[in-house]
């Protein structure tokens, strides 16, 4: 049975909003261009043993209104996790478990294994 700590609640909240905000960011990242910045498109030549070639059209790059909502995401992201890995908690933890109780942390949001 893995170990328990006792996270405080401002912690959990920061850390489920810290993995709300990367799958929204991520989500939000398949829509866009695959280039930022505008770039023609390319197509590879032949894969070795394999009928696979890589391509990808023209990027018109992202538009005014992309480029800041990404701009947002990163900071909300950058303050979600400065937020998480400096709370005074982690003084409290011993050396030798706080790598363990981050991976604990990165899961207490989800349910108990038999409610999964």
């Amino acid at each position: 049975m893995p170990k328990t700590f006792p996270f405080p609640q401002d912690l959990r909240a920061a850390q489920l909003a810290l993995h709300e905000t990367r799958a929204a960011c991520e989500q939000y990242a398949r829509t866009l261009p695959w280039s930022a910045e505008p770039m023609p498109g390319w197509e590879s030549d032949k894969q070795l043993r394999s009928n696979y070639i890589s391509s990808k059209p023209d990027s018109p790059g992202y538009t005014e209104d992309q480029a800041e909502e990404v701009t947002r995401f990163r900071a909300r992201l950058l303050e979600l996790s400065t937020t998480v890995s400096t709370h005074l908690f982690w003084d409290s933890v011993e050396a030798g478990d706080r790598v363990g109780a981050r991976m604990v942390l990165k899961h207490a949001h989800e349910p108990a294994g038999d409610e999964a």
